[in-house]
């Protein structure tokens, strides 16, 4: 079968009725239009809307999470200050042990005192390296190291420039940081 020019195509049709309405059906096509036009902006809005609720609440439950993950940090650093503290102690006990028990000696002679103290030293010496203590003292002609040593004096001497030539107070690092730097005299230049 074949189509007449009587026929209306789909695009046709739409058209013939286009032209075909009267001014009240074109204003009442046209409100209609705009009825649904505002009704999809409405449920687009409505959505939107919904969207927006549920990214406030997450954004709420994300902050509130930040700030209870920032409260616990802070809570675990000051627990970790406090028993680094108590370990630190806890170690030194034993020296503090000792020095009490050689002083409660009424009777002592000198070689009980020096080797009480010399026991009490390597106590002391083991509690500071369990801790991570280390002490510092470069040997005569090493070279001055400014991170690690603290010159007192340059003096004239017979070795390299800028060369350890005596220690006159230990250094003493913890893991690897200074906690206090050696007292040293240094070579002066020639």
């Amino acid at each position: 079968m074949s189509q007449t020019p009587t026929d209306p195509t789909p695009e046709h049709a739409s058209k013939a009725t286009h032209e075909a309405l009267s001014p009240e059906e074109a204003l009442a096509a046209a409100t209609a239009a705009e009825a649904d036009a505002l009704n999809a902006l409405s449920h687009e809005n409505a959505t939107l809307k919904a969207q927006n609720v549920d990214l406030a609440d997450q954004y709420l439950r994300a902050k509130a999470e930040a700030e209870n993950a920032r409260r616990r940090a802070e809570e675990e650093i000051a627990k970790s200050r406090k028993f680094a503290v108590e370990s630190f102690a806890e170690s030194l006990l034993p020296v503090l042990d000792s020095f009490e028990a050689g002083l409660a000696i009424q009777e002592a002679s000198v070689q009980q005192l020096r080797e009480g103290s010399e026991a009490t030293l390597k106590q002391l010496q083991s509690a500071l390296a369990r801790q991570k203590v280390v002490a510092i003292a470069p040997a005569a002609g090493e070279k001055f190291d400014p991170h690690q040593h603290q010159a007192i004096s340059m003096v004239p001497a017979d070795q390299e420039p800028n060369t350890v030539v005596a220690v006159l107070q230990k250094g003493y690092l913890i893991a690897e940081r200074v906690l206090r730097p050696a007292l040293v005299t240094v070579a002066a230049p020639k």
